[in-house]
């Protein structure tokens, strides 16, 4: 029996509500159903019994199983999104390209960040690691100090069981050893007890670590280090020489530290071999103490018994210099501090800026800034492909509403577009580790870091799949829903909103975007800003034209030599041996002093760095003398002297006519003794640390010491001056390593986090601006697009190519005008923040907002201009032939 047009019309409607016309074998399907359906009829079969009985078995087990309908389903998914993307080739590059470009970026700052946070999670039992700092205040001093004093590790292992291990280190900066005529500058140096290795547990190719440092003069290399010193021949056993003379046994061989870590030394040198006394200062901090917990032990309680410790071992030797009636309870009860703390190894990296730190740690507000910064390039992306998607939706209209009239589902439709999403963000992830891949070189060597792709890690692969996944899903889901949810009778009579004004969401992402945007580049003024300020600042001495020669004590007796002799040249105006220089990375050295004829109690003791120089260090770094004179051979009592700068003398209260007073410090270890010093000058106050600090007391003695000699020059080819002292250095040192740098552009190393900062804030606003920018391009271009006709009925009527130009961009132009508006006190809340950690800083005034909104409106005006004037120039027969 044949099946009537009736059948068939029923047939085909039904199919399509239960949703199994599938458009690539809807007639395939159709054809089936009918013919199982008549061969049923033809066995005498009701139509309405034998519909029902092949669509149970259709779908069930009829050949097209439900897997094979599901797939089948799937691959039409995919094949209209290929032809979808592959349609609109513009807007696809644009999502791509700006999505690459967002996760890229992400993807570098957060393995940046997970670097970070790793530093020192390595080391077994690193939850149990601690190192022991010291606070100190008394009057006016106050001292974050991650040093303490020679005694407590010893005493910490004796008296508190809860201690596993004690070690100590101290940090002896660059050292020069040799082991044939060719001498080498080594700046990764540390002394350590022999206990270090029970508390690092640093794996060992050679040697015992037990045992490696027990004797004196001693040490243990890495395999870098083994690996240039001995390339062909085993290190343990063998010695090199230190430019003291002293002969270094190498027993033991390390691996090499990894780079995420504070504490990075290739050369460890055994303590003992100094022979600095356990039992000796409480009251002079130079060690940095490292402690390990035994398993289930409280920080918090131990450091809990640390006052009672503190009373009996520091408070009879603060009395003996303090005298009186001293007490610690008094000295506690007067606002006064001497407590030491534990600080996690995990937390240093991130947590502790303290003074005679082992290495440059980093600053966690800058490592969450990154990462937020990431963050919102990733999220500026995605707001791209959300608005891209949504406006294109009227282009997409007429699809959904005849998908839906044939019998498309909703959930069917979600699913396309969400596969497109997908696509999309999987195509951009592809790209983006590839761009990431291309980029890290680069940004390593701004971050100072050793960061690469972790490709070998399955982990790895399985978040960026996932993110891949999740970013697509989430990006799309919006959009899918929007689509999906148009009503098949207003979009095939074309009610579908059109343009900007339909769009709020679209607006306030935009708006979003730009506030971004605007807020970054604003912060890159700022920072920039700062940097310039420093630079230009007065700081109390001449940075410029000054060379500095590094390890002149390599010299010995030869030293003074070589700066004479460097003299006789025309081109060096002055030079001066010292370690002490107002940068960082130099010698630094604090001691106690107090004013002639007081007592040396808390309120009276200031803490004054102590910098010893020679005749020619003011002359040489252009410091002024404010009042009284510089040193000079022609006064032999001038080693008794001293030259205070004006924090010193303030601190003293000398603010009137301080030449000629003295102050008074201890003269020995057992604190019984005092010396004097007369005061005959004064220098400008001059920055020896960041301008985050204040300028604290300084007091310069003439004495010896050998770090570096610094010469002023004056010469039109730097590259002579450098070839004079290397000449000079070579022939009073052949064999010894020539070291050099610029004052100036040490002093600009202080401050290269900041340096750092602005770069990557300028990257990043760059990016900023593109990926906005571009998703700008695109809106306006399909704003022009849909306004084909209005724009040709305005040309008819006599409008003129900038009103259109206008009429086009005007809508975005209020959008980015209102985020400025909300951008600006946004950015004046973070840079004020940032520039509080500054003592020094610069005005950041209302001209540097104006500058970034005027800056991002007029690259937003470029951009949508040339989209603008483009449809402008569309001849207008062309847009109204069809009507």
């Amino acid at each position: 029996m044949n099946l009537n047009d009736d059948h068939i019309q029923f047939i085909i409607k039904d199919l399509h509500k239960r949703g199994l016309l599938l458009d690539d074998l809807k007639d395939e399907i159709i054809d089936h159903v009918c013919s199982a359906v008549e061969e049923r009829m033809n066995s005498g079969v009701r139509f309405v019994d034998a519909y029902d009985k092949v669509i149970e078995t259709f779908g069930n087990t009829s050949g097209l199983q439900q897997t094979q309908k599901e797939t089948a389903m799937l691959q039409n998914f995919f094949t209209v999104a290929f032809r979808n993307l592959k349609k609109q080739r513009f807007y696809t590059m644009v999502n791509i390209s700006g999505l690459a470009v967002g996760v890229a970026s992400c993807l570098v700052i957060m393995l940046y960040v997970i670097n970070e946070f790793s530093y020192d999670s390595h080391f077994t039992g690193y939850d149990r690691i601690y190192r022991v700092q010291a606070e100190i205040k008394f009057g006016d001093n106050h001292l974050m100090l991650a040093v303490t004093p020679a005694p407590l590790s010893e005493t910490l292992q004796k008296d508190f069981p809860e201690i596993e291990a004690t070690a100590r280190f101290w940090n002896s900066g660059t050292t020069i050893f040799r082991r044939t005529e060719d001498s080498f500058k080594e700046p990764n140096t540390v002394f350590a007890d022999s206990s270090l290795f029970k508390v690092l547990d640093i794996p060992f190719i050679a040697g015992d670590p037990k045992t490696a440092l027990k004797e004196p003069a001693t040490m243990v290399i890495s395999k870098k280090a083994a690996d240039k010193y001995f390339p062909d021949e085993a290190a343990l056993g063998q010695t090199l020489i230190s430019n003291s003379g002293r002969s270094w046994k190498i027993t033991g061989v390390m691996e090499n530290i990894p780079s995420n870590t504070h504490f990075n030394f290739d050369f460890i040198l055994s303590l003992i071999t100094i022979d600095y006394n356990r039992d000796g200062n409480w009251l002079s901090n130079n060690f940095n103490t490292y402690i390990k917990l035994r398993d289930g032990v409280d920080p918090k309680d131990l450091e809990a018994k640390f006052p009672k410790m503190i009373d009996t071992y520091v408070g009879p030797q603060a009395k003996m210099a303090l005298g009186g009636n001293f007490t610690m309870e008094k000295f506690r009860a007067s606002g006064n501090i001497f407590e030491y703390t534990l600080i996690p190894i995990t937390d240093i990296h991130l947590n502790s800026d303290r003074i005679a730190e082992i290495g440059v740690n980093s600053d966690k507000s800058y490592v969450y800034l990154f990462a937020a910064i990431a963050g919102f390039i990733l999220l500026i992306a995605c707001i791209n492909f959300m608005n891209l998607s949504t406006a294109r939706s009227a282009n997409r209209a007429k699809e959904v509403g005849i998908r839906k009239v044939m019998g498309s589902f909703r959930s069917h439709l979600v699913k396309q577009f969400l596969i497109e999403s997908i696509l999309l963000s999987l195509f951009s992830f592809v790209i983006a580790i590839a761009i990431a891949w291309l980029v890290i070189p680069m940004f390593n060597e701004l971050s100072l870091r050793e960061l690469s792709m972790p490709f070998g890690s399955p982990l790895f692969w399985a978040l960026v799949i996932a993110a891949a996944l999740i970013t697509g899903v989430l990006a799309g889901l919006y959009p899918s829903f929007f689509l999906s949810a148009f009503r098949p009778v207003n979009v095939l009579k074309g009610n579908v909103a059109l343009g900007t004004k339909s769009g709020l969401v679209r607006g306030a992402l935009v708006v979003f975007q730009f506030w971004i945007s605007i807020v970054l580049v604003v912060g890159t003024i700022a920072v920039n800003r700062q940097l310039s300020y420093i630079q230009t600042k007065k700081i109390g001495f001449n940075k410029d034209k000054v060379i500095v020669v590094h390890d002149a004590y390599a010299l010995k007796d030869q030293l003074q030599s070589f700066k004479e002799e460097v003299e006789k040249d025309n081109m060096i105006k002055s030079g001066t041996i010292s370690s002490f220089l107002p940068v960082a990375g130099t010698s630094r050295s604090d001691n106690t002093h107090w004013p002639a004829g007081k007592s040396p109690t808390e309120e009276n003791m200031v803490s004054l760095q102590v910098w010893d120089v020679d005749y020619d260090y003011v002359k040489t770094l252009g410091m002024k003398i404010k009042e009284g004179r510089d040193f000079s051979k022609d006064f032999l009592s001038d080693s008794t002297r001293v030259i205070l700068n004006e924090a010193a003398v303030r601190a003293f209260g000398y603010l009137q006519e301080p030449l000629g007073k003295k102050i008074a410090t201890f003269d020995n270890a057992e604190l019984k003794t005092y010396r004097y010093s007369t005061i005959i000058g004064v220098v400008e106050d001059f920055h020896y640390e960041s301008l985050r600090e204040n300028i604290g007391p300084v007091a310069l003695f003439l004495d010896k010491s050998t770090g570096s000699v610094s010469f002023r020059f004056e010469a039109k080819n730097t590259k002579d001056v450098i070839n004079l002292l290397e000449a000079r250095w070579k022939k009073l040192g052949p064999g010894l390593p020539f070291d050099y740098s610029f004052l100036d552009e040490d002093f600009g190393k202080m401050y290269a986090a900041e340096q750092r900062l602005g770069e990557i804030f300028t990257v990043f606003a760059v990016l900023a601006i593109i990926i906005a920018c571009l998703g700008l391009f695109a809106l306006t271009a399909f704003t022009a697009e849909q306004r084909t006709k209005e724009i040709g009925i305005r040309k008819v009527l006599g409008a003129s190519v900038s009103g259109i130009v206008v009429l086009l961009s005007k809508e975005f132009g209020k959008l980015i005008l209102i985020a400025f508006l909300l951008a600006t006190p946004a950015a004046w809340y973070g840079i004020t923040k940032w520039l509080e950690s500054y003592t020094y800083r610069t005005e950041i005034g209302v001209f540097v907002y104006v500058i970034a909104g005027v800056a991002a409106f007029a690259i937003a005006w470029i951009t949508m201009s040339f989209q603008s004037i483009r449809a402008a120039l569309t001849n207008p027969v062309k847009a109204l032939r069809s009507e």
